[in-house]
């Protein structure tokens, strides 16, 4: 197999013309930074829960990448063309990676709050009333969908024209994608309900195969890419964040996050992320295992 590239949580290698292996890390990242603590266990817990997914869009009729798991840590998947020039892209390219990522949003938190803090997104745009004051946890009226860049250094939101434009995808392929979240987040919250969870967000990535079918590709539905809260402790009014939001919060706290958002937006050079406490460490590891068990019913 041929290395052909290093993501911020896993390794990629090609198998042959049409495969590639995903390998699994124990690295975690939060703000599109990389924290130079390893999580044990995270590796595996994020493949196995990528496998139950995908088997089960499978068996729902959505089409995706997913050919088998060599390891419990390792995917192979079908393989396509990452095209950085988006000029080269049209509505009649083949086998390749949507340049975007989908976001879907079912309640008010994490950047979208801070958002609406900042006058960024109003009420209105999130489907409540004009006068409404949006708050933290609250159900959204219908879900929220976004597009964001994919291949940048880091994710910058986009309009719908400018994520058609930017992908090569005509109105009703766009709405195809959109579609296919939603359809996705449905069968989420179905299977997870199940355990006494909340699917509050999270993002999902596409590409299309050689027949320009469209195919749901990387990982979804895991601590990295999605927020869960308990639903029996919403139901109380709490809200128990079961996700790696309590490492962006100990970055928050400690005023890293602060600091690297100035930097960006001055444009300056950005401070390097600080390793975590080994108490904040061994508990990441616990939830990354327990979460696994919650979210897929399986013993790890």
């Amino acid at each position: 197999m041929k290395h052909i590239m290093t993501g911020k949580v896993k390794e990629v290698y090609q198998v042959d013309e049409d495969t590639l292996e995903f390998a699994y890390t124990d690295n975690i990242s939060v703000f599109d930074k990389i924290i130079p603590s390893k999580i044990p266990h995270k590796g595996e817990t994020l493949c196995r829960t990528a496998k139950y997914w995908f088997e089960l869009l499978s068996e729902k009729g959505i089409h995706n990448h997913y050919i088998d798991e060599p390891a419990p840590n390792k995917m192979r998947v079908k393989r396509v063309d990452i095209i950085r020039d988006y000029s080269k892209i049209n509505n009649k390219t083949t086998n390749y990676l949507i340049p975007l990522e989908v976001i879907c949003r079912h309640y008010v938190a994490g950047s979208l709050l801070d958002r609406v803090k900042a006058g960024k997104i109003t009420a209105e745009q999130l489907g409540f009333p004009k006068d409404h004051v949006v708050k933290y946890g609250e159900k959204l009226p219908r879900p929220l969908l976004e597009a964001t860049t994919k291949l940048e250094e880091h994710d910058m939101n986009l309009t719908d024209d400018e994520a058609k434009k930017m992908a090569g995808l005509t109105d009703k392929e766009y709405k195809e994608i959109m579609d296919t979240v939603l359809k996705i987040d449905e069968i989420i919250q179905t299977e997870v309900a199940k355990r006494g969870l909340i699917h509050c967000d999270g993002k999902k990535e596409f590409g299309y195969d050689k027949e320009r079918k469209l195919m749901v590709l990387d990982t979804f539905g895991t601590l990295d890419e999605d927020r869960w809260w308990d639903s029996e402790e919403y139901a109380k009014g709490n809200i128990v964040e079961l996700s790696k939001e309590f490492v962006r919060r100990h970055y928050r706290d400690t005023g890293y996050h602060e600091k690297l958002m100035e930097a960006r937006d001055a444009g300056k050079k950005e401070p390097d992320i600080p390793a975590l406490p080994q108490d904040i460490i061994d508990r990441t590891s616990g939830l990354y295992v327990s979460m696994f068990e919650r979210i897929t019913g399986e013993k790890f």
